[in-house]
């Protein structure tokens, strides 16, 4: 009885990994240093194809700011269902302008929806988003995720964007040999 109650608390309180957006088959390393993830971790994903992926930290009430600071830049303001949508949304794959669409979708078509934040050299959506969320919160790290078959040139705009707003911290994620 006492193992049978110990498993169903060990149960009923893990919190299990979000899934990623998509499959990203990450590049094998030798470190041994692992993430922990938690609240003050905001992840850049890339797909195999080069698509880019924003999850801001885990933070409800700052979730709602970071989507209020980028509406403001955009000039677009959300309802308060849309910013319900946002906090319950696990990523961030369209530009701005096609974020309202994004957050009307149903939970379901949100979490398959294969878009992609603009991150170039005449757009650099992606590196405000984590500008903004670091602002937000001070506390904050960046990891950033990237299918092992992605082209180099969508990390080096990446790193390059990062550079520009002065963001020099974060860690790659790999997988262990």
């Amino acid at each position: 009885d006492v193992a049978f109650l110990l498993l169903t608390f060990f149960i009923l309180t893990t919190e299990f990994k979000q899934p990623d957006v998509e499959d990203i088959v990450t590049p094998s390393s030798i470190s041994k240093s692992k993430l922990t993830e938690g609240d003050n971790t905001m992840t850049i994903s890339v797909t195999k194809d080069g698509r880019y992926y924003f999850s801001p930290t885990n933070n409800p009430s700052q979730r709602v700011e970071l989507l209020e600071k980028m509406g403001e830049k955009y000039n677009i303001t959300f309802t308060e269902q849309e910013k319900t949508a946002f906090q319950n949304t696990q990523f961030v794959g369209v530009p701005v302008a096609q974020l309202k669409a994004f957050l009307q979708l149903p939970e379901d078509q949100r979490k398959k929806y294969k878009g992609s934040i603009p991150m170039d050299s005449a757009n650099t959506q992606l590196v405000e988003w984590v500008q903004n969320n670091a602002k937000i919160n001070r506390e904050a790290k960046l990891a950033v995720k990237g299918d092992g078959g992605a082209s180099y040139d969508k990390f080096k705009v990446l790193f390059e964007g990062l550079r520009d707003i002065e963001f020099y911290k974060f860690v790659l994620v790999t997988t262990e040999e």
